[in-house]
């Protein structure tokens, strides 16, 4: 897969960027708060007592070991905005894509699917996802992590998951959802223990949609949950 960035898409991203923090236009990012069950939205279901452990509020950049099924329940509200950025065609994205896909078919979440092959395409979706202002934009593997790592943190505005994979640095608006073996972070970065593709299965790949987007709700933010 190619890991190169045309100039002229970056130089562009970059200087939007730059554009709405000199105008004062770029909010604060947000970061991890409160508890389980803490969100305000009294129509959310409560997170397990096992999401967080012993954790009260995490700390940002921290990773957490939610307990198996103590994201159950919490459901997105109706019309929930999603757009699914993939990149690739390997085995290990494509389920990762067919979990978020499932998850969205069997809720009323309005569903955008964006397809991308090397990091100028994953610049170019990026910035378009971004542009249409949903509710989440969703990264599916190790093919988004590089270009995900500079973009989210000129996009603060904006509440980014990534499944399957992880960014290096995540600002208080990107959360990832990991396990052994799907820990992709970042080119240059990683080792090959970190992206095996047999460790990525249907079912792993259904709870890291649940659990990231419980978790996202939840404003538990911008820390990295890892599945055991």
């Amino acid at each position: 897969m190619s890991r190169t960035s045309s100039l002229p898409l970056l130089v562009a991203a970059l200087g939007v960027a730059a554009g709405l923090t000199l105008a004062g236009c770029a909010p604060a990012a947000p970061g991890p708060v409160g508890t389980p069950g803490s969100s305000g939205d009294p129509a959310l279901h409560p997170l397990g007592a096992g999401f967080l452990g012993s954790v009260t509020t995490p700390t940002p950049e921290a990773t957490i070991d939610p307990e198996p099924g103590s994201w159950a329940g919490v459901e997105p509200p109706a019309g929930y905005e999603v757009v699914l950025i993939t990149a690739g065609d390997d085995a290990a994205t494509k389920t990762l894509a067919d979990g978020v896909t499932r998850w969205a078919g069997q809720r009323d979440v309005v569903l955008t699917t964006l397809t991308a092959t090397g990091d100028d395409e994953v610049q170019a979706q990026l910035l378009r996802a971004i542009d249409k202002a949903p509710d989440l934009i969703i990264g599916a593997g190790a093919g988004v992590v590089d270009v995900f790592s500079l973009i989210t943190a000129q996009s603060l505005h904006q509440q980014f998951l990534v499944v399957g994979a992880e960014l290096p640095e995540p600002t208080g608006n990107a959360t990832s959802v990991v396990w052994n073996g799907a820990s992709f972070r970042g080119t240059g970065i990683s080792t090959d223990e970190d992206s095996v593709a047999a460790s990525v299965t249907p079912a792993r790949a259904a709870d890291a949609v649940s659990a990231g987007v419980a978790s996202v709700l939840h404003g538990l933010t911008g820390i990295v949950l890892h599945l055991g």
